[in-house]
């Protein structure tokens, strides 16, 4: 996870050095009780409500400097979700405050249900700063402060405390079988009186795919055992995999494609709060054979290929940061640890034996085709020799890896994910693509920006999606979706690396402003393909060189000059004329 990619992403941190424009957009609330009081007192209002953009987090400490607003005026595909922030701030305590909307309605007698509609208070969690990135880190050696991320759609109700700003998400999703036109209806906020704002939501005549038929190749690294211990279950029990089935169901429902899957114990030298055991048990027998116990691995990619995520399987992995493989000794009749260094006749013994097994299970399975062994960034002579053995192994074999972009092995790597700096050259992507191969790109604990921490600047992730088609590569890769803290549902900071780093979700199954900015991302990025082929076909060429020419403004060193919210801005206007 991290020590991998930490090769990688140390070569990033020139990109701290730039003034950051989009964090410093962000800045944390003057907390001084006189300078707080004072601003609220320019409050005209005992209540405020108002619509206020998705694009940036509001400090619950003071009123929001915003223009206020009570019509949310908003344009969508067929199938896309759409979102917009409800700001409630106010000056005296509001004890019970609930949320209505109503059906959409057009003149044509058309209707989009309130069911496709949600919203979602938004809960404060702790976070802190970037400052270094990556290492060790100390609360009391970084500022920190609250941070609105958490979208609790199970609050029915909240209570607003007196000189206290109350952000909620508001979502539609259009469904695919309405017809276009121009929809209106309400969204109703129940506090010391009835508050009305309108909703106008113009639907374009265009539709996007459902996520399973999204081509955006999003990898998100998923945690089982942090499920089982923040629900307090047995893991692996019925009670755990019921649970587990609504987290996958949402991340599948965002376009995920790839089943995170360990093949070891710990493949990352416990860097995570959790355990990451093997779902696969391997035991020396008594008479120096070996068996591989796959009952747990093929109970927990079969289930989460039910939820919707089927495309890969990545295992992780035989080069983990720490060579120490665990297995049970028979004759010893208990756990052992093998630590010959990778490349060593004894290492090639030692996984000839397990992937040759591996191998005919998989093709049993029928998931051969679609498995690879994943692998973080090692030294060149490591990854090799992983590669060499495999092929000899069997030929059909794939190979992941996340790390910086190397040439010596490109052409030997199915799904290739390289670190942010890098970018692929032009001959090597078009060769790649014609080859059905996989490029992707991720950011860790060492990019300031772009980034998906619980400080970032929220459009930063839709900024992703128009950087990822902006380069011609496939999809986004980040660790993880939800290795979650001590206490995710309060404090997004962890003992290593910036706040919210680790997880991308919350407790319960809750969705985040990030995970949803993502999303929005993701959507952008099929609109952009959608319209590039239609463009194309019809050889509309003002229209494609408008686009591209957006799109060439999506480059990393811009965002030390022009934040990502002004950027996507400017940008997503082409994307519903």
């Amino acid at each position: 996870m991290k020590n991998g990619f930490l090769v990688a992403c140390c070569l990033l941190t020139q990109l701290s050095m730039a003034q950051d424009v989009s964090l410093a957009l962000q800045k944390k609330p003057d907390t001084n009780p006189a300078k707080l009081a004072e601003q609220w007192s320019k409050v005209p209002a005992n209540t405020k409500v108002s619509f206020a953009t998705s694009s940036k987090r509001f400090a619950q400490e003071l009123p929001p400097e915003i223009k206020e607003n009570n019509i949310w005026t908003a344009s969508a595909w067929k199938g896309e979700k759409v979102h917009k922030q409800l700001i409630i701030w106010s000056k005296a305590d509001l004890n019970t405050v609930t949320i209505e909307v109503s059906d959409l309605k057009n003149t044509k007698g058309g209707l989009i249900k309130k069911e496709n509609i949600s919203t979602g208070f938004l809960q404060y969690v702790m976070t802190d700063e970037f400052r270094n990135g990556c290492g060790y880190r100390k609360p009391q050696d970084f500022d920190s402060s609250k941070v609105a991320d958490i979208i609790n759609v199970d609050l029915k109700s909240i209570q607003v405390q007196k000189n206290t700003t109350q952000p909620v998400w508001v979502s539609i999703k259009v469904p695919q079988t309405v017809n276009a036109g121009t929809y209106s209806g309400t969204v109703t906020v129940n506090a010391d009186k009835k508050y009305t704002l309108n909703v106008v939501l113009t639907v374009v005549d265009k539709t996007l795919p459902p996520p399973a038929e999204w081509t955006y190749r999003l990898d998100f690294w998923q945690h089982p055992f942090a499920i089982a211990r923040v629900h307090k279950l047995e893991p692996w029990s019925d009670a755990h995999f019921a649970t587990m089935r609504k987290y996958y169901t949402m991340l599948a429902d965002a376009g995920q494609k790839i089943i995170t899957t360990s093949i070891v114990n710990e493949p990352w030298g416990h860097q995570t709060y959790d355990d990451f055991p093997s779902l696969i048990k391997w035991t020396k027998k008594k008479d120096g054979t070996w068996t591989y116990d796959y009952t747990l691995f093929d109970k927990y990619v079969a289930f989460v290929m039910s939820c919707g995520i089927n495309k890969q399987i990545n295992c992780y992995s035989m080069v983990p940061w720490k060579i120490a493989f665990t297995y049970y000794d028979e004759a010893a009749s208990k756990e052992a640890v093998f630590t010959q260094a990778i490349g060593t006749p004894a290492y090639n013994e030692f996984w000839a034996t397990m992937l040759t097994d591996f191998t005919r299970h998989l093709k049993q399975k029928g998931w051969f085709g679609i498995t690879t062994i994943a692998m973080d960034e090692r030294p060149m002579p490591a990854m090799q020799s992983v590669i060499k053995l495999l092929k000899t192994i069997d030929t059909g074999w794939k190979v992941s890896l996340a790390g910086d972009y190397h040439a010596e092995i490109e052409n030997d790597i199915y799904d290739y994910c390289v670190a942010s700096n890098w970018k692929y050259p032009n001959d090597v992507l078009q060769k790649r693509k014609q080859q059905n191969k996989l490029s992707t790109w991720y950011t860790c604990c060492a990019e300031k920006y772009p980034n998906a921490f619980t400080f970032s600047p929220p459009d930063e992730m839709v900024w992703m999606g128009w950087y990822t088609a902006a380069t011609g590569m496939d999809g986004y890769l980040r660790w993880a979706y939800n290795s979650w803290p001590k206490s995710p549902s309060t404090d997004s900071r962890f003992t290593a690396w910036p706040a919210g780093d680790t997880y991308q979700v919350y407790p319960g199954a809750l969705s985040s402003v990030r995970f949803e900015k993502i999303i929005e991302g993701i959507q952008d990025f099929e609109k952009i393909q959608l319209l590039r082929k239609e463009y194309q076909s019809k050889q509309q060429t003002a229209q494609l060189s408008k686009l591209e020419a957006a799109l060439k403004t999506f480059e990393i060193k811009d965002l030390a000059i022009e934040s990502a919210e002004a950027t996507v801005a400017k940008a997503k206007k082409l994307l519903n004329e």
